[in-house]
């Protein structure tokens, strides 16, 4: 084992989100525009062989949980293989997906290793879903989620973004749903994430708006410490079931975050909103060895900065949109 990865402020690094793909058969009209993205070139992807290469390197600095993420992570072929390999490291595996292709993997992903799914789901009317997704796959992301408690993905849990004007009048329906199905649901701000660059906080649904109006309906408890966990979870009518906001901008959890990502295209980002990016997989492709590529991901982390900077004067949002990064 190597020193674990430590940056500048003294936070370690333990979870890698790990994206196999930029692209996606959703078109969220938050995430992307209709017609969809320039798609990297599929040579600029990284192989099997190039991420589990990598994902050992990451391992061998402690890291040990990776979240598979895209794009569409389903969208990737001989996925049940990949997560059998990952799995052999040692690692706790979960992956974050739109769902529409769950149904069909979640049994093989289990076999392979998987330990558990976020699905996005936003709304739970199909002719609303149609609107912000601009495709008719409701029933298929239900199927999917019913899959993967049948396959003991669990907890599955369920990621919503409540947008104003379009789907904050489900906040509590959706609340409900989820706790009569055994989902685990959290509630996430929307962030400036976005292709077209138009995110506006004063349309954001904020944390302390989201529990405003789930009071109305239910009694929420905290549940105390979080440590390094992106959600602040809640206790529903005294539990033992909870929900949880992931009030990225209002509430940041900077100063506990323990995660790492790497794009599809094989480069880490040491934060969500970095507009700085370090390349391994061009040292990869010519031949350095697993103690160089240590290297330089330890420089990387160590130029990690002390928050997001969302509400300072001069944040600019990164270039690459979420899809492209990675959740």
């Amino acid at each position: 084992m190597r020193a674990p990865l430590v940056d500048g402020f003294g936070r370690v690094h333990t979870d890698l989100r790990l994206s196999l793909t930029d692209r996606c058969n959703l078109r969220c009209t938050y995430c992307m525009p209709a017609e969809g993205l320039d798609w990297l070139p599929k040579p600029e992807l990284l192989t099997d062989d190039e991420l589990v290469r990598l994902v050992g390197v990451f391992a061998s600095m402690g890291v040990t949980t990776v979240r598979l993420t895209g794009g569409e992570p389903l969208l990737r072929r001989g996925l049940p293989g990949l997560v059998a390999r990952l799995r052999a490291l040692g690692l706790s595996l979960s992956l974050t997906t739109n769902g529409l292709g769950l149904e069909r993997q979640a049994q093989a992903l289990k076999d392979a290793g998987l330990d558990r799914v976020n699905v996005s789901l936003d709304t739970l009317r199909p002719e609303r879903f149609l609107e912000l997704t601009r495709r008719d796959r409701f029933d298929d992301v239900v199927a999917g989620l019913a899959a993967a408690r049948r396959a003991g993905l669990e907890p599955v849990k369920i990621n919503t973004v409540l947008m104003r004007g379009v789907n904050e009048d489900e906040a509590a329906d959706l609340l409900r749903w989820a706790l009569e199905h055994g989902y685990a649901l959290r509630f996430i701000e929307q962030m400036p994430l976005d292709p077209q660059h138009g995110w506006d906080r004063g349309t954001m649904v904020d944390a302390d708006e989201i529990l405003e109006v789930l009071g109305r309906s239910f009694a929420l408890t905290p549940v105390g410490q979080r440590g390094s966990a992106p959600a602040e979870r809640f206790f529903v009518d005294g539990g033992p079931a909870t929900v949880g906001v992931i009030g990225s901008v209002s509430r940041p959890f900077c100063a506990s975050c323990d995660r790492l990502r790497l794009t599809a295209d094989g480069q880490v980002r040491n934060c969500l909103f970095a507009r700085d990016e370090s390349d391994l997989r061009a040292p990869l492709r010519d031949g350095v060895d697993d103690d160089e590529l240590a290297a330089r991901l330890r420089v990387a982390v160590a130029g990690k900065k002390a928050g997001h900077g969302i509400g300072e004067p001069g944040f600019v949002q990164p270039d690459r949109p979420m899809s492209a990064i990675g959740g």
